[in-house]
């Protein structure tokens, strides 16, 4: 093995050039050797050598060794029992030997040959129930000896190694002895590159995170995934270390293993620096540990807790913690949280969460998710919540009904002060009998105090944030309504950081039976002055859409509202309004994103939309119009800038990966369809707003006709001949009748009460005729409200009404469009027996 500064702690080299390696599938697994010679020089050995007696135990030979090359230290292969080398004098009195070097320069055997300044030495009986077994040589490079942790740490080892030897007493010994007693420690250990996320981990630390070596890609963001975050501010300085303040770090931590369990881990780590004094390498073990160490740790403790207290901004994080900071860590069985409201206690927390671990009052009383209780039902809550103090129950306590079973081994009712008054209770329980000590209790109340005032702040946050999301959801549209010839979904996702309110709105509109409009857009900034501008844009962009302005038009009338506001806020928008019979799509965008189209092969692009300036910025700004041709099959996709751009996704990827993820989608569901195109979204910094719209085309197709009245005094007469000529062409001669009265009346309306030009339009669709005479006047049509023999007017929109199946007006650009749909009889063929019925119509 290499022996030059950096590579004496035994670590092989890892380095930042094999990042590319590390995003190529699993790295290579870390051999045994290296993985046991890791952890042990971690813990100051060079060398380690096993010594058992030989035939007639006169002599130690050597058995294995792990670690640097034997022939670069020189121990030698056999030791006769009655010299004077550490390994005889340990086998012979059962007592161990740690020497620094000038303590190992006065044996005159038995030590590294040649004798160097910088070793040191430790020999370790190995024995079992008075038998000596062998001796455990471990030779360290630190010129100081060995570190009393360092001794513990061996001191275990030796017991491991002893315990195996005795274990195969009379059968040959096992090809790895020193790595199987190793490996019966369950110590981990890892080579971390700083600031590069590349790890070197062995199966043993992998297998104590919960990760099979198949599954591990080198990265440690793959290990950290499984850490609790409350835990991850105390590791993120091992990832980022800085040189001067490192040193050496100690630290625990639990990981959530697969299975569920949560697990505590115990971190040893150091820093190896570079030539430049630059950190290099951080090198470390992680071992098992049941419990948090009862000792005189409880400061740092108590710090950790107010640290992930801090970050838990709602009330259910406030329960992690607390679970966190006294089940395991207090060897508990169960854990409860409950907040106080109106002399209620609301459980907002169980640990474990299954109810059959509860009393089962409490079963009897569950809800949507938690039971709550009137406090005056639990005396043992409500004394403590009175006075204000941890009280500690000892085992056989009788309590109340309510709190049966939750610690029949020892109770602790801990209240939960906030500003001079209880926010709540935490319930610790014990099913084994269980001894209170004295920093225990202190321990409690210090937690008490804590916790109490962070599920103050939390439940304040809840209420805000549920405020929020009131006033979002009241913002956006309820439902998205059903469309002819195609399917529309849409999602919208609070951003995670701040007021998660934002100013993203999306709408889909019904224009008519054949036309529907799509809106997506996006206020300056997250707040509710983002939101109240985002509700009055969409509410202006919905009215101005359904009164029938093209797109243009649209968008220039809200970007003019907007303007007139004096707000300092602007907004984005892309418009589209589609024709569902032909696919014919006109596009407006106002600084927005351009829309996403999936065509029916898989295929997708970005539609290259001519864009405006924001709304909001230039009363006089234009907003030209793109039309693109849709064909059955295609997905449609509007989306704002939260989901393809953040600080570190640039907006070009960020729309590369969504184009991606548009066309990888099955368009048979477009609800997976946008669920995929979300994907992950982490943290995310911004709302997200997403509209799709699979367009399939309408099934019937309507069959259209149109006429421009003249205005003539004749006018009438014409219109009805030409609709006598299409019904005619149309093979609907039956309802002629019905068809030329609404026509007549409805044009006599439109040339009597309005100027400029008037139009009818006719279609059938459906067994369904359709009559629509358009005139410039906006004003809608009334019905008079009394028609007597004397009135002179009026019955004509009563006739309309009377012969039509449905009847309305609706604005459209420059004036209204009256319209009235009639029924087609269905004609039932005649049965197949059916023969001439005799003329009198009596009897045969």
């Amino acid at each position: 093995m290499p022996h030059d500064g950096r590579s004496w702690a035994g670590f092989p080299e890892l380095r930042a050039s094999e990042a590319g390696a590390a995003d190529i599938g699993s790295p290579p697994p870390v051999p045994e050797v290296a993985a046991i010679d890791r952890v042990l020089r971690f813990a100051g050995a060079a060398l380690v050598a096993v010594y058992v007696p030989g035939a007639g135990e006169e002599e130690l030979r050597l058995t294995e060794t792990v670690g640097c090359a034997l022939s670069e230290y020189g121990l030698p292969e056999s030791l006769p029992v009655s010299g004077g080398s550490p390994a005889a004098y340990v086998f012979r009195t059962g007592r161990p030997l740690w020497l620094n070097p000038p303590e190992l320069a006065s044996y005159p055997e038995g030590g590294p040959m040649p004798s160097r300044a910088e070793l040191s030495l430790g020999a370790l009986p190995l024995g079992s129930d008075g038998r000596r077994l062998g001796c455990l040589v471990v030779v360290g490079a630190a010129r100081t000896g060995f570190e009393a942790e360092h001794r513990r740490f061996l001191e275990r080892y030796a017991d491991a190694v002893a315990g195996l030897l005795q274990a195969g007493e009379g059968r040959p010994a096992p090809a790895s002895l020193l790595g199987l007693a190793l490996r019966s420690l369950r110590v981990g250990s890892f080579v971390l590159v700083p600031n590069t996320g590349l790890v070197e981990a062995d199966d043993t630390l992998l297998e104590l995170v919960g990760i099979t070596p198949d599954d591990f890609d080198g990265k440690a963001d793959t290990l950290l995934a499984h850490a609790l975050p409350e835990d991850m501010h105390a590791l993120m300085p091992v990832l980022e270390p800085s040189t001067p303040a490192f040193g050496r770090r100690e630290l625990e931590f639990r990981v959530r293993r697969p299975t569920g369990e949560m697990r505590w881990l115990n971190l040893s780590c150091r820093l190896v620096a570079g030539a430049d004094d630059r950190p290099d390498q951080v090198l470390g073990v992680v071992t098992a540990t049941s419990v948090l160490r009862r000792s005189a740790d409880d400061v740092s403790r108590i710090q950790w807790l107010t640290a992930a207290l801090d970050d838990a901004t709602e009330v259910r994080d406030v329960g992690r913690v607390v679970v966190a900071a006294l089940r395991e860590p207090l060897g508990a069985d169960r854990v409860a949280l409950a907040e106080l409201r109106d002399d209620r206690l609301t459980v907002t927390m169980l640990d474990p969460p299954q109810p059959a671990a509860w009393p089962e009052a409490w079963r009897a009383q569950w809800r949507s998710e938690w039971p709550d209780a009137p406090v005056s039902a639990l005396p043992t809550l409500q004394m403590a919540l009175r006075d204000g103090r941890t009280d500690l129950w000892p085992a056989g306590t009788a309590f109340e009904p309510g709190l049966v079973g939750i610690g029949t081994g020892g109770l602790a009712v801990l209240p939960l002060p906030a500003k001079g008054r209880p926010a709540g209770v935490c319930l610790v329980g014990w099913d084994q009998p269980h001894e209170f000590a004295p920093e225990e209790r202190s321990l409690l109340t210090a937690t008490a105090a804590l916790v109490g005032q962070a599920l103050k702040r939390a439940h304040a946050h809840d209420a805000e944030q549920e405020l929020a999301t009131l006033l979002q959801r009241s913002l956006l549209p309820r439902r998205l309504p059903e469309l002819p010839g195609g399917m529309a979904v849409a999602r919208y996702l609070p951003a995670r950081r701040g007021l998660q309110v934002g100013g993203d709105w999306y709408d889909v509109i019904a224009l008519s039976e054949d036309r529907v409009a799509l809106v997506i857009g996006d206020v300056q900034g997250h707040s509710a002055g983002a939101a109240t501008i985002m509700g009055q844009m969409r509410t202006a962009v919905r009215a101005y859409a359904v009164e029938g302005h093209p797109p243009d038009v649209v968008m220039s009338h809200a970007n003019r509202l907007l303007v007139g506001m004096e707000t300092d806020l602007f907004a984005t928008c892309c418009y589209a309004e589609l024709d569902m019979d032909g696919g014919t799509t006109l596009f407006v965008r106002a600084g927005h994103l351009a829309p996403l189209v999936r065509h029916p092969d898989g295929r997708t692009e970005e539609v290259q939309v001519e864009g405006g300036l924001p709304l909001g910025v230039l009363a006089e700004a234009e907003f030209p119009m793109t039309s693109v041709a849709l064909a059955p099959g295609t997905v449609l996709a509007l989306v704002t800038d939260g989901l393809v751009e953040s600080a570190d996704l640039p907006l070009d990827e960020g729309m590369r990966r969504t184009s991606a993820a548009l066309a990888e989608a099955d368009p048979a569901d477009p609800g997976r369809m946008a669920h995929a195109l979300l994907g992950d979204a982490g943290r995310r910094e911004d709302d997200v707003a997403l509209l799709l719209l699979r367009y399939d085309g309408m099934k019937t197709r309507p069959t259209r006709a149109g006429w421009a009245v003249w205005r003539l005094p004749d006018a009438v007469m014409h219109a009805r001949r030409f609709t006598a000529r299409t019904l005619r062409r149309w093979k609907v001669e039956e309802v002629t009748d019905a068809v030329l009265l609404v026509v007549s009346e409805l044009v006599t309306n439109a040339l009597v009460h309005t100027q400029g030009p008037v139009s009818v339009d006719l279609t059938l669709r459906a067994g369904r005729v359709r009559v629509s005479v358009s005139d410039s006047s906006p004003r809608a049509p009334a019905k008079p409200v009394i028609v007597d023999w004397e009135s002179t007017g009026g019955r004509g929109l009563l006739l309309v009404e009377a012969m039509s199946e449905s009847f309305g007006s609706v604005p459209v650009a420059g004036g209204k469009q009256v319209w009235s749909e009639i029924a087609v009889p269905r004609h039932e063929p005649a049965p197949a027996d059916a023969g001439p019925r005799p003329e009198g119509g009596g009897l045969p």
